[in-house]
Protein backbone atom coordinates (compact mmCIF):
# COMPACT_ATOMS: atom_id res chain seq x y z
CA UNK A 1 0.00 0.00 0.00
CA UNK A 2 1.78 3.35 -1.03
CA UNK A 3 2.16 6.29 1.96
CA UNK A 4 -0.41 8.51 0.82
CA UNK A 5 -3.11 6.11 0.66
CA UNK A 6 -1.82 4.27 4.30
CA UNK A 7 -2.32 8.02 5.94
CA UNK A 8 -5.76 8.57 4.33
CA UNK A 9 -6.83 5.13 5.69
CA UNK A 10 -5.71 5.97 9.03
CA UNK A 11 -6.96 9.51 9.20
CA UNK A 12 -10.32 8.60 7.55
CA UNK A 13 -12.14 5.46 6.96
CA UNK A 14 -10.28 3.59 9.94
CA UNK A 15 -12.67 6.18 11.87
CA UNK A 16 -15.74 5.02 10.84
CA UNK A 17 -16.22 1.70 12.44
CA UNK A 18 -15.41 4.36 15.13
CA UNK A 19 -17.60 6.87 14.78
CA UNK A 20 -20.33 4.58 14.32
CA UNK A 21 -20.22 2.40 17.54
CA UNK A 22 -20.08 6.17 18.68
CA UNK A 23 -23.25 7.06 17.04
CA UNK A 24 -24.70 3.82 18.66
CA UNK A 25 -23.30 4.72 22.30
CA UNK A 26 -24.59 8.11 22.10
CA UNK A 27 -20.80 9.75 21.65
CA UNK A 28 -21.09 12.94 19.59
CA UNK A 29 -19.21 12.76 15.85
CA UNK A 30 -17.53 15.81 14.42
CA UNK A 31 -16.94 15.79 10.43
CA UNK A 32 -13.22 16.91 10.20
CA UNK A 33 -12.81 17.67 6.42
CA UNK A 34 -9.14 19.84 5.20
CA UNK A 35 -8.17 21.53 2.12
CA UNK A 36 -4.84 20.01 3.38
CA UNK A 37 -3.15 16.74 4.28
CA UNK A 38 -2.66 15.24 7.71
CA UNK A 39 0.68 14.93 7.71
CA UNK A 40 1.48 18.26 6.13
CA UNK A 41 -1.40 20.00 8.20
CA UNK A 42 -0.40 17.90 11.91
CA UNK A 43 0.70 20.92 13.77
CA UNK A 44 -2.57 22.45 13.02
CA UNK A 45 -4.47 19.29 13.89
CA UNK A 46 -3.32 19.16 17.09
CA UNK A 47 -4.44 22.79 17.53
CA UNK A 48 -8.15 21.96 16.97
CA UNK A 49 -7.73 18.54 19.42
CA UNK A 50 -6.18 20.92 22.12
CA UNK A 51 -9.25 23.40 21.27
CA UNK A 52 -11.86 20.36 21.75
CA UNK A 53 -9.92 20.27 25.24
CA UNK A 54 -9.98 22.89 26.44
CA UNK A 55 -13.95 22.58 26.36
CA UNK A 56 -13.82 18.95 27.90
CA UNK A 57 -13.96 16.95 24.70
CA UNK A 58 -11.15 14.26 24.01
CA UNK A 59 -11.37 12.17 21.36
CA UNK A 60 -12.11 8.61 21.55
CA UNK A 61 -12.84 9.31 25.24
CA UNK A 62 -16.27 11.29 24.53
CA UNK A 63 -16.27 12.71 21.17
CA UNK A 64 -15.42 10.80 17.89
CA UNK A 65 -14.23 12.78 14.57
CA UNK A 66 -14.15 11.40 11.24
CA UNK A 67 -11.38 12.86 9.05
CA UNK A 68 -11.31 13.84 5.06
CA UNK A 69 -8.51 14.94 4.09
CA UNK A 70 -8.50 16.76 0.17
CA UNK A 71 -4.75 17.11 -0.26
CA UNK A 72 -4.83 20.16 -2.05
CA UNK A 73 -7.43 18.25 -4.39
CA UNK A 74 -10.36 20.90 -4.00
CA UNK A 75 -12.92 18.91 -6.19
CA UNK A 76 -12.84 16.16 -3.59
CA UNK A 77 -14.15 18.27 -1.21
CA UNK A 78 -18.20 17.80 -2.31
CA UNK A 79 -18.36 14.17 -2.04
CA UNK A 80 -16.32 14.52 1.44
CA UNK A 81 -19.28 16.96 2.72
CA UNK A 82 -22.01 15.17 1.31
CA UNK A 83 -20.48 11.63 2.96
CA UNK A 84 -20.09 13.50 6.66
CA UNK A 85 -23.95 14.71 6.02
CA UNK A 86 -25.00 11.65 5.15
CA UNK A 87 -23.51 9.98 8.06
CA UNK A 88 -25.55 12.84 10.53
CA UNK A 89 -22.70 14.28 12.21
CA UNK A 90 -23.32 16.85 14.98
CA UNK A 91 -21.14 19.47 14.06
CA UNK A 92 -18.69 19.91 10.96
CA UNK A 93 -15.00 21.21 10.68
CA UNK A 94 -14.48 22.63 7.52
CA UNK A 95 -10.88 23.72 7.53
CA UNK A 96 -7.66 24.65 4.83
CA UNK A 97 -9.35 27.87 3.85
CA UNK A 98 -12.96 28.98 1.52
CA UNK A 99 -13.14 25.41 -0.56
CA UNK A 100 -13.99 23.50 2.64
CA UNK A 101 -16.80 26.03 3.88
CA UNK A 102 -17.83 26.42 0.59
CA UNK A 103 -18.57 22.44 0.08
CA UNK A 104 -19.71 22.11 3.51
CA UNK A 105 -22.39 25.14 3.05
CA UNK A 106 -23.52 23.68 -0.55
CA UNK A 107 -24.07 20.21 1.08
CA UNK A 108 -26.62 21.18 4.53
CA UNK A 109 -28.38 24.28 5.75
CA UNK A 110 -29.19 22.41 9.46
CA UNK A 111 -25.93 20.61 10.60
CA UNK A 112 -23.76 23.53 12.60
CA UNK A 113 -20.32 24.18 10.39
CA UNK A 114 -17.52 26.10 11.36
CA UNK A 115 -14.94 26.66 9.00
CA UNK A 116 -11.33 28.25 9.19
CA UNK A 117 -10.72 30.58 6.13
CA UNK A 118 -8.19 32.84 4.32
CA UNK A 119 -10.38 36.06 3.87
CA UNK A 120 -13.71 37.51 4.33
CA UNK A 121 -16.40 35.29 4.93
CA UNK A 122 -18.73 37.55 4.00
CA UNK A 123 -17.35 38.30 0.13
CA UNK A 124 -16.56 34.73 0.34
CA UNK A 125 -20.70 34.48 0.23
CA UNK A 126 -21.04 32.37 3.68
CA UNK A 127 -22.50 34.40 6.06
CA UNK A 128 -24.30 37.61 6.01
CA UNK A 129 -22.32 39.49 9.09
CA UNK A 130 -19.05 38.86 10.94
CA UNK A 131 -20.61 39.28 14.15
CA UNK A 132 -23.88 37.70 13.88
CA UNK A 133 -23.27 35.40 11.06
CA UNK A 134 -26.80 33.79 11.85
CA UNK A 135 -27.59 30.34 9.28
CA UNK A 136 -25.60 27.57 10.50
CA UNK A 137 -22.12 28.70 10.01
CA UNK A 138 -19.68 30.57 11.91
CA UNK A 139 -15.79 29.78 12.29
CA UNK A 140 -12.50 32.00 12.29
CA UNK A 141 -10.66 33.49 9.05
CA UNK A 142 -7.19 34.62 8.63
CA UNK A 143 -7.88 37.77 6.90
CA UNK A 144 -4.41 36.62 4.99
CA UNK A 145 -5.82 38.01 1.67
CA UNK A 146 -6.66 41.27 3.01
CA UNK A 147 -2.73 41.40 3.76
CA UNK A 148 -1.37 40.89 0.23
CA UNK A 149 -0.93 44.89 -0.48
CA UNK A 150 1.41 45.07 2.83
CA UNK A 151 3.41 42.34 2.10
CA UNK A 152 4.09 44.12 -1.16
CA UNK A 153 4.78 46.89 0.50
CA UNK A 154 7.49 44.67 2.76
CA UNK A 155 8.30 43.03 -0.84
CA UNK A 156 9.43 46.46 -1.99
CA UNK A 157 11.37 47.82 1.25
CA UNK A 158 13.04 44.48 0.57
CA UNK A 159 14.23 45.29 -2.81
CA UNK A 160 13.45 49.34 -3.14
CA UNK A 161 15.04 49.69 -6.28
CA UNK A 162 13.68 46.73 -7.82
CA UNK A 163 10.24 47.18 -10.28
CA UNK A 164 9.12 43.96 -11.59
CA UNK A 165 7.55 41.74 -9.13
CA UNK A 166 5.66 38.32 -9.41
CA UNK A 167 2.85 36.73 -7.55
CA UNK A 168 2.54 33.28 -7.47
CA UNK A 169 -1.42 32.40 -7.13
CA UNK A 170 -3.38 29.23 -7.54
CA UNK A 171 -6.76 30.05 -9.62
CA UNK A 172 -8.29 27.50 -8.36
CA UNK A 173 -8.50 28.99 -4.76
CA UNK A 174 -12.24 30.48 -4.55
CA UNK A 175 -10.31 34.56 -3.69
CA UNK A 176 -7.23 34.22 -5.60
CA UNK A 177 -8.29 36.52 -8.86
CA UNK A 178 -9.51 39.51 -5.74
CA UNK A 179 -6.56 38.98 -4.23
CA UNK A 180 -4.18 39.07 -7.40
CA UNK A 181 -6.14 42.57 -8.77
CA UNK A 182 -5.86 43.89 -4.90
CA UNK A 183 -2.20 43.65 -5.44
CA UNK A 184 -2.22 44.67 -8.67
CA UNK A 185 -3.80 47.99 -7.81
CA UNK A 186 -1.35 48.56 -4.65
CA UNK A 187 1.44 47.87 -7.44
CA UNK A 188 0.39 49.85 -9.75
CA UNK A 189 -0.30 52.58 -6.42
CA UNK A 190 3.81 52.26 -5.91
CA UNK A 191 4.93 52.37 -9.78
CA UNK A 192 5.35 48.83 -9.51
CA UNK A 193 5.22 45.87 -12.46
CA UNK A 194 3.28 42.73 -10.99
CA UNK A 195 2.95 39.36 -13.05
CA UNK A 196 0.48 36.94 -11.78
CA UNK A 197 1.88 33.27 -12.10
CA UNK A 198 -0.54 30.62 -11.71
CA UNK A 199 -0.03 27.32 -10.37
CA UNK A 200 -2.11 24.93 -9.19
CA UNK A 201 -0.27 21.38 -9.30
CA UNK A 202 3.49 20.71 -8.11
CA UNK A 203 5.13 20.90 -12.12
CA UNK A 204 3.32 24.40 -12.90
CA UNK A 205 4.91 25.77 -9.52
CA UNK A 206 8.42 24.85 -11.18
CA UNK A 207 7.46 26.04 -14.49
CA UNK A 208 6.48 29.08 -12.65
CA UNK A 209 9.82 29.50 -11.32
CA UNK A 210 11.82 28.84 -14.44
CA UNK A 211 9.49 31.78 -15.73
CA UNK A 212 10.59 34.21 -12.82
CA UNK A 213 14.44 32.76 -14.21
CA UNK A 214 13.97 33.74 -17.69
CA UNK A 215 12.12 37.57 -16.93
CA UNK A 216 14.43 38.63 -13.60
CA UNK A 217 11.78 39.33 -11.66
CA UNK A 218 13.38 40.89 -8.83
CA UNK A 219 11.09 39.50 -5.60
CA UNK A 220 8.41 37.53 -5.46
CA UNK A 221 4.99 37.00 -3.72
CA UNK A 222 3.41 33.93 -2.65
CA UNK A 223 -0.31 34.30 -2.05
CA UNK A 224 -2.94 32.69 0.25
CA UNK A 225 -3.57 29.20 -0.69
CA UNK A 226 -3.60 25.83 1.24
CA UNK A 227 -2.58 24.18 -1.82
CA UNK A 228 0.65 26.37 -2.27
CA UNK A 229 0.99 26.49 2.03
CA UNK A 230 1.46 22.38 1.62
CA UNK A 231 3.97 22.89 -0.97
CA UNK A 232 6.22 25.00 0.93
CA UNK A 233 8.97 22.40 1.29
CA UNK A 234 9.03 22.50 -2.60
CA UNK A 235 8.13 26.48 -3.01
CA UNK A 236 11.31 27.30 -0.18
CA UNK A 237 13.23 25.05 -2.34
CA UNK A 238 12.90 26.78 -5.97
CA UNK A 239 13.55 29.94 -4.29
CA UNK A 240 16.59 29.23 -2.89
CA UNK A 241 18.05 27.45 -6.17
CA UNK A 242 16.38 30.40 -8.39
CA UNK A 243 18.28 33.02 -5.90
CA UNK A 244 14.54 34.56 -5.77
CA UNK A 245 13.82 36.44 -2.94
CA UNK A 246 10.44 35.27 -1.23
CA UNK A 247 7.85 37.17 0.61
CA UNK A 248 5.00 34.34 1.81
CA UNK A 249 1.53 34.59 3.87
CA UNK A 250 2.46 32.37 6.80
CA UNK A 251 5.12 31.68 9.50
CA UNK A 252 4.89 28.24 8.14
CA UNK A 253 6.58 29.30 4.82
CA UNK A 254 9.68 30.86 6.58
CA UNK A 255 10.17 28.07 9.86
CA UNK A 256 10.99 26.08 6.81
CA UNK A 257 13.68 27.92 5.67
CA UNK A 258 11.63 30.94 3.42
CA UNK A 259 13.21 34.37 3.54
CA UNK A 260 10.15 36.58 5.29
CA UNK A 261 6.29 36.52 5.76
CA UNK A 262 4.01 38.62 7.25
CA UNK A 263 0.55 36.98 8.54
CA UNK A 264 -1.31 35.69 11.39
CA UNK A 265 -0.75 31.88 13.17
CA UNK A 266 -3.05 29.09 11.84
CA UNK A 267 -2.49 27.36 14.72
CA UNK A 268 -4.22 29.82 16.88
CA UNK A 269 -7.33 29.91 14.21
CA UNK A 270 -7.38 26.00 14.27
CA UNK A 271 -7.75 25.95 18.02
CA UNK A 272 -10.60 28.94 17.91
CA UNK A 273 -12.18 26.46 15.54
CA UNK A 274 -11.90 23.42 18.32
CA UNK A 275 -13.50 25.20 21.24
CA UNK A 276 -16.34 26.94 18.77
CA UNK A 277 -16.80 22.97 17.54
CA UNK A 278 -17.00 22.15 21.70
CA UNK A 279 -19.36 25.10 22.54
CA UNK A 280 -21.76 24.03 19.86
CA UNK A 281 -21.87 20.29 20.96
CA UNK A 282 -22.37 21.61 24.52
CA UNK A 283 -25.91 23.69 23.17
CA UNK A 284 -24.29 26.54 21.96
CA UNK A 285 -25.54 28.51 18.80
CA UNK A 286 -23.96 28.73 15.79
CA UNK A 287 -26.00 31.59 14.14
CA UNK A 288 -24.56 33.35 17.60
CA UNK A 289 -20.98 32.96 17.54
CA UNK A 290 -19.33 35.68 15.77
CA UNK A 291 -16.64 35.26 13.64
CA UNK A 292 -12.90 35.01 15.18
CA UNK A 293 -10.44 37.75 13.30
CA UNK A 294 -7.37 37.80 13.78
CA UNK A 295 -5.81 39.99 16.58
CA UNK A 296 -1.78 40.48 15.28
CA UNK A 297 0.19 40.38 12.20
CA UNK A 298 3.72 38.77 12.44
CA UNK A 299 6.37 40.10 9.95
CA UNK A 300 9.16 37.32 10.27
CA UNK A 301 12.22 37.20 8.35
CA UNK A 302 14.81 34.42 8.20
CA UNK A 303 18.95 36.42 8.34
CA UNK A 304 20.32 32.94 7.66
CA UNK A 305 18.15 32.84 4.35
CA UNK A 306 18.80 36.29 3.81
CA UNK A 307 22.91 35.39 3.79
CA UNK A 308 22.30 32.51 1.87
CA UNK A 309 20.36 34.74 -1.00
CA UNK A 310 23.26 37.38 -0.27
CA UNK A 311 20.61 39.89 0.50
CA UNK A 312 21.23 42.72 3.28
CA UNK A 313 18.00 43.33 4.97
CA UNK A 314 17.25 46.89 5.52
CA UNK A 315 17.39 48.33 9.32
CA UNK A 316 13.63 49.57 8.88
CA UNK A 317 12.39 45.91 8.51
CA UNK A 318 14.37 45.04 11.05
CA UNK A 319 12.97 47.26 13.31
CA UNK A 320 9.73 46.47 12.36
CA UNK A 321 10.24 42.61 12.53
CA UNK A 322 8.07 40.33 15.30
CA UNK A 323 10.71 37.54 15.06
CA UNK A 324 14.42 37.55 13.30
CA UNK A 325 15.62 33.81 13.11
CA UNK A 326 19.53 33.81 13.65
Amino acid sequence: MKRRELIRLLGGAAAWPLAARAQQQGMPVIGFMSTRSPAEAASDLAAFRQGLGQTGYFEGKNVSIEYRWAEGRYDRLPAFAAELVARQVAVIAAVGGEPSGLAAKAATATIPIVCSLGGDPVEAGLVDSLNRPGGNITGVTLMAQEMGPKRLEFAHQLVPNGNAFAALVNPKYPLALAEARDMQAAARSLGLQLAVLDASTQNEIDAAFAGLVRHKVDALLINTDPFLLGQREQIVQLAARTNVPAMYFLRDFVDAGGLMSYGPKVANNLRQVGIYVGRILKGEKVSELPFVLPTRFDLVINLRTARTLGLEIPTNLLVRADDVIE
